[in-house]
């Protein structure tokens, strides 16, 4: 009867096999590509929720990562920070275009180091040196009107003379809002293809945008201070800090560059007497050291992004999200997306 019992040399080999393909995985996950869900809706309609998308690490240079040790695939949390690299790509600074669509670690989640940060995906509308502004929803870079595309979304205010059920929505493709009274008040988040479909139907007697108004402070929009009343619709003007920029500090813009001096350069900051000392030396500017970028979603009214927490660091970018590679709807529960399936990001 044939030995069923595994011999110490078959085991050997069976070992070295799954050694090698993890180590292939892991290095072509780290340095190439990733696959990686899409949980929120701030980039609809050009990502949806549901949608794994194809993140191409090779578009602006592999990162190599910040913490060695730590268990890859798992859990984001499960690292040592006792040997810690300093920021470094393969192939120096990464090459990013305004427009692309860009996965990058958050920011804000500062509790972690920058390689084990959430994943955020968002359209860079300006790089470093560019200057931003946003005037009633319409970014403006360089003092011209950026390039727009047929995706983006806009909150609306509808009013109807029948129930604008999920019928509706589904039949418009509307993934977002509501009733918000009951005299058949509805808002939507709605691209502009759909609003110019919506306006011409009898039963909508009112279909309107959803505006915040130049002069009304957003105390949760960057970079929260009165001097800089802002808010989501109109924003700026403001130029996204580039490696090598010397800044002039004082008590208007130090609530630009506090966090940058501080979260993403590591360096102490003190306020004494209206006085300004960064690493304990009284100082009256400062010196950018890497290029910083602004995100935002394409789902305008309905994004956290660079209008609330502010710049990208360069060293927090990961790759360009190039491509989706599967589909599941989780808003109408109609099951596999088919139709988006290898479809290319733009």
């Amino acid at each position: 009867m044939k030995n069923l019992v595994p011999n110490k040399k078959s085991v050997i080999e069976w070992t070295k096999a799954i050694v090698i393909s993890f180590l292939c995985v892991l290095i072509i996950r780290t340095f190439f590509f990733e696959i990686s869900p899409v949980s929120s809706p701030s980039m609809e309609k050009s990502l949806y929720t549901g949608d794994f998308m194809l993140i191409n690490k090779l578009s602006y240079g592999p990162r190599l990562p910040k913490t060695i040790l730590s268990i890859p695939f798992f859990n984001q949390r499960l690292y040592s920070e006792a040997i810690s690299l300093p920021y470094m790509r393969l192939f120096g600074s990464p090459d990013i275009e305004r427009n692309d669509v860009v996965v990058f670690n958050y920011p804000q989640e500062t509790d972690y180091p920058v390689d084990h940060r959430t994943y955020f995906v968002k359209r860079c509308v300006a790089i470093a040196g560019d200057s931003l502004k946003i005037i009633d929803g319409i970014v403006y870079v360089n003092n011209k009107i950026s390039n727009t595309n047929d995706q983006l979304q806009f909150n609306y205010h509808l009013k109807s003379d029948k129930d604008l059920d999920t019928v509706f929505t589904s039949k418009y493709n509307i993934t977002e809002g509501g009733r918000i009274s009951e005299n058949k008040d509805y808002s939507f988040t709605l691209t502009q293809a759909i609003y110019d479909t919506l306006k011409s139907k009898t039963f909508i007697s009112i279909i309107e945008r959803n505006k915040e108004q130049k002069g009304m402070w957003d105390e949760f929009v960057f970079p929260y201070n009165q001097h800089h009343k802002w808010n989501v619709d109109n924003y700026g003007a403001l130029k996204i800090p580039q490696k090598g920029d010397t800044v002039q500090l004082d008590s208007t813009n130090l609530c630009l560059y506090e966090r940058i001096i501080t979260a993403y350069e590591h360096n102490t900051l003190d306020i004494k007497n209206d006085s300004v000392f960064i690493n304990s030396i009284y100082s009256k500017s400062y010196t950018i050291k890497q290029n910083y970028y602004f995100m935002m979603g394409d789902n305008r009214h309905n994004s956290q992004d660079s209008r609330h927490w502010g710049f990208v660091p360069e060293d927090h970018i990961i790759g360009k999200a190039t491509r989706i590679v599967f589909s599941i709807d989780k808003v109408f529960g109609k099951g596999i997306r088919w139709n988006r399936i290898l479809n290319a990001i733009k």
